[in-house]
């Protein structure tokens, strides 16, 4: 398989949940050191987040790491040097986010990592780190969560984008319900 095969693959890839993989936060780590070893100055801190980062949460096995910045046209200022680090992304879905920068690592036609680079310490920033954090805390909401992304994933088996906007209201809830806690 070339490269373009390898990532028109990976692309169209469907969504199949793996049971957890107590490997993950190590290829997390190796990604981490990865990305601040080339890129000391730009990223302020690099984060492991999405499912694979939640002990015993089947996922799709993809590495999701989250990069702060101080700005988002740090982010931009990375486009370029992260597509010859290893990653592939869209002009085009970029083009639709104003809040982030998403890249994509792939190998053998499967998606490895998924980039989401941010402002520390932003909005997203911290939606992210308190879902994963709140999901890690509490088992039961962890269960639940599991059981609708394998109904999700059944659902949406052929359509990525679906699966993602399926789990948007119980992922805003859970931040809803950590920013309420933490107004009071």
């Amino acid at each position: 398989m070339n490269e373009a095969q390898s990532l028109q693959q990976a692309i169209d890839e469907p969504v199949c949940l793996a049971d957890y993989d107590p490997a993950w936060p190590a290829r997390f780590d190796t990604e981490r050191a990865r990305l601040l070893g080339h890129f000391p100055a730009d990223l302020l801190d690099v984060q492991h987040i999405g499912s694979t980062a939640i002990p015993g949460m089947p996922a799709k096995p993809i590495i999701d790491v989250m990069a702060g910045v101080a700005a988002m046209a740090v982010a931009d200022a990375l486009f370029e040097p992260l597509l010859g680090f290893g990653y592939v992304t869209s002009v085009e879905f970029n083009a639709t986010l104003s809040d982030r920068r998403w890249f994509m690592r792939h190998a053998k036609g499967r998606r490895t990592h998924h980039l989401h680079v941010v402002v520390h310490d932003g909005d997203l920033w911290r939606q992210r780190l308190a879902f994963r954090d709140t999901l890690r805390r509490d088992a039961a909401l962890a269960t639940r969560y599991a059981a609708l992304k394998r109904e999700l994933a059944a659902c949406h088996r052929r359509d990525r984008e679906a699966y993602t906007r399926a789990k948007g209201t119980f992922v805003r809830s859970v931040v809803d319900g950590v920013r309420s806690l933490e107004s009071r």
